[in-house]
């Protein structure tokens, strides 16, 4: 009983909110359509914004990060085999 009482509890706590979520919406739909461009009748669909810049620079920057860590790696790994070779002699 204390099971079912627990499981409803937690149905009614979930649902009962999702229910008012509903009508709760970013922009009104009745809203009236943006105005044509150019002459052009109906919605026209929005320009695309450029990314060019971004991206060409995230990839400028992720080259840079991936090249400092081999050459990190490569100097780790120098430093490890020049410390092999001196205790080896």
């Amino acid at each position: 009983m204390k099971n079912i009482l627990q499981t409803l509890a937690l149905f009614f706590l979930v649902a009962l909110p999702l229910c008012f979520a509903n009508p709760v919406m970013a922009e009104d739909p009745l809203a009236p359509p943006p105005p044509g461009a150019h002459g052009q009748s109906g919605n026209q669909a929005p320009a695309g914004a450029p990314i060019d810049g971004g991206v060409g620079i995230l990839l400028a920057l992720g080259a840079a990060y991936g090249a400092r860590k081999i050459y990190l790696h490569r100097k780790k790994e120098d430093q490890e085999t020049t410390e092999e070779t001196s205790l080896n002699e």
